[in-house]
């Protein structure tokens, strides 16, 4: 089952339990992918939903910084609930010590590339390396993240 069906059975199935919240969440995922389909006009892979589900969770962590500096805390709790719903249908996220032991890895083939380690100058190519091992593994983790992880591991 792909991605796209399964976020519209949950829907289906929200709608029958009558879990207004998280319907309403489904339905903003659905319409996103719709816009998607639209744009491209050709079925949404699974590979551009998980894209799409990525930017919808960036948007929500921006909304709910803009709530919090503007003392709106039931509306950044609507945002951060929306983004627990939207989440259970992404690959799990790499936590810290997996993404440290990642770039780790990462920083030493580069260093047995070049013949040196690798500086600042070299972190494209390094988080680069970084992603792609990412994406191998099927896990998920935020681009901020892998680039603090590495500028970390680069300037030590």
């Amino acid at each position: 089952m792909s991605l796209v069906e399964k976020i519209h059975q949950d829907m289906v199935s929200a709608m029958k339990q009558r879990w207004v919240e998280r319907l309403s969440t489904l339905r903003m995922v659905v319409s996103a992918l719709k816009n998607k389909e639209i744009d491209q006009r050709s079925p949404v892979t699974d590979a551009q939903a998980l894209q799409v589900l990525t930017t919808l969770i960036k948007q929500r962590r921006d909304s709910i910084e803009q709530f919090t500096k503007g003392n709106r805390p039931e509306l950044a709790a609507k945002e951060a609930g929306e983004i627990v719903v939207i989440e259970e249908f992404l690959p799990k996220a790499l936590d810290e010590a997996g993404l440290r032991a990642l770039v780790d890895e990462a920083v030493l083939a580069q260093t047995s590339d070049t013949g040196q380690k690798p500086g600042l100058k070299d972190m494209g190519q390094v988080i680069k390396r970084v992603q792609a091992k990412i994406q191998e593994s099927g896990l998920r983790a935020e681009g901020r993240l892998v680039s603090e992880a590495v500028k970390a591991a680069l300037a030590s």
